[in-house]
């Protein structure tokens, strides 16, 4: 039998985003998909519903891989895609695979000669960088860095010398840190390295800008509980 098409759905980035978000093909996709794979069954719900889904969600088969999950394997999320089912993978937010446990579940697919299909959505990493005016011929984005303040330090340094070399580096810290990470940034960076702040991404309270460290230090942004990237390129 021929295995079914495993579609990669995004997901809106904020609240009340959704207009920015959707497209028509994405909406007549999860009309046709009824088998999910979510990160959280509960707001992947509730973003079926804003998309225009039709389909009585009682009639919905999801699978919760959600980070107490992921240790069982990955056999079960395979059974309908492997009788013939297309299924969606939707992520918390953003697109599934890219900083994201649903890489693990793409891999396997193409490992089982399944068709992915990767739809069109919002990805706060290229949003932000394509916002930033740095280089998006050569980039990298590093996720998580270092909590220990020594060792991030250290990464800082590390990320701000390959800035100099024209290449962006991009990462991100769990929002109630992000202060604390700006702080580290603003002490360990040169004056004219220049850094983008962007956050809040595609919600009504989105700042993104770009300064040199000097001018960040003149006006230090309060981003507690604002999820953010942060971008570094050489001045």
């Amino acid at each position: 039998m021929q295995p079914g098409t495993l579609f990669l759905i995004p997901v809106p980035l904020a609240d009340a985003a959704a207009a920015k978000s959707f497209t028509p093909y994405l909406v007549d996709t999860i009309n046709a998909v009824k088998e999910y794979i979510v990160e959280n069954e509960k707001t992947a719900r509730r973003f079926l519903k804003e998309a225009g889904l039709k389909t009585p969600q009682s009639e919905l088969v999801i699978h919760d891989y959600g980070k107490h999950k992921r240790d069982d394997g990955l056999k079960e999320f395979f059974t309908g895609l492997m009788a013939g089912n297309d299924v969606g993978l939707m992520s918390e937010a953003g697109c599934p695979g890219i900083a994201d446990p649903g890489a693990d579940i793409v891999a396997e697919a193409h490992r089982k000669g399944i068709k992915v299909v990767p739809l069109v959505g919002p990805s706060s990493i290229l949003l932000a960088l394509m916002a930033s005016g740095f280089s998006g011929q050569s980039f990298t984005f590093h996720g998580y860095i270092p909590i220990d303040k020594v060792e991030r330090a250290k990464k800082i340094k590390e990320l701000e010398a390959l800035a100099e070399k024209n290449q962006t580096q991009l990462f991100i810290e769990t929002p109630f840190r992000n202060d604390s990470m700006l702080d580290d940034v603003l002490k360990t960076c040169k004056p004219q390295t220049r850094l983008c702040i962007a956050c809040d991404i595609t919600a009504s309270t989105e700042f993104i800008k770009t300064m040199s460290i000097g001018d960040w230090k003149k006006q230090v942004p309060d981003l507690r509980k604002r999820p953010a990237i942060f971008l570094l390129f050489h001045a």
